[in-house]
């Protein structure tokens, strides 16, 4: 298989962290210097960093509280608190899915690099639910913008049709099938708000619960097993629009920019 899938399906960390790793030259296939593209074959021995890289028996999906200021990175060019930083569990754990650095809530953590890909395909469609605060109080016209899709000129895109639902005077619920980058923010300011606080507090069926900043727990089997039954649904339903209206190649463009929210 190829090498980025072999690191991905032992927990190492996503197809696209592995691809990062190997172009740094941090990967040995058999003692030698690995490169993107490269196939693994059953028997030979791969390293990360000197350390030799086996297949992981036990799948982890945790559910983590990302506090506000805490990035989803690797990269510790710029000092940040990483989620690897604030995260101690005894198994390697990578994110399925992000939040950027202003952003709090949820976020799932997995070492099954097959789950991280389907958790972070555009094209699935997969449910993301956010309570967002703003800078002034709402109004019935604004929230059904935000409903209908925002055109984001910075992107050149109109957003997904979502839900959109008032808390109080000035907090409002979201709930998107897309991910793109501080997509909730760009929309805000588009239409002349500016969010202030983003949490999210669901993903699919998997809830952040009483979970408080830093704090994660493993999720239930219970949970997993509707996880996986949702996104076979989902697969399913949008490999059936693939054929029935062309937009294939429109989807997997999307898949690959996927940045959540």
């Amino acid at each position: 298989m190829r090498l980025n899938k072999f690191l991905a399906d032992c927990g190492v960390c996503s197809r696209r962290e592995a691809d990062r790793l190997i172009e740094a030259g941090e990967v040995r296939v058999d003692g030698q210097i690995a490169g993107v593209g490269q196939q693994v074959a059953e028997g030979q021995t791969v390293t990360v960093n000197g350390r030799p890289v086996t297949p992981e028996e036990e799948r982890v999906l945790l559910a983590l509280y990302k506090p506000v200021g805490v990035v989803c990175t690797t990269d510790k060019t710029w000092g940040d608190t990483t989620v690897d930083d604030i995260v101690r569990y005894p198994k390697r754990v990578f994110y399925a899915g992000r939040l950027d650095k202003d952003s709090e809530g949820l976020l799932l953590l997995t070492n099954d690099g097959a789950l991280q890909d389907r958790m972070m395909r555009a094209a699935n469609y997969h449910e993301k639910e956010y309570e967002v605060f703003v800078d002034r109080p709402l109004d019935d016209r604004f929230l059904k913008k935000m409903a209908r899709g925002v055109y984001l000129r910075e992107l050149g895109v109109t957003t997904r049709a979502c839900r959109t639902e008032r808390i109080s005077g000035r907090k409002f619920r979201i709930i998107l099938t897309q991910g793109m980058n501080r997509q909730i923010r760009r929309m805000c300011m588009a239409l002349g708000y500016r969010a202030l606080a983003i949490k999210r507090v669901r993903i699919m069926n998997i809830l952040l619960g009483d979970l408080k900043p830093g704090q994660y727990r493993e999720v239930t089997p219970e949970e997993r097993e509707e996880l996986y039954r949702r996104l076979e649904k989902e697969e399913q339903e949008r490999s059936g629009e693939k054929h029935g209206n062309g937009e294939t190649e429109n989807r997997r463009t999307e898949a690959e920019t996927e940045l959540s929210q």
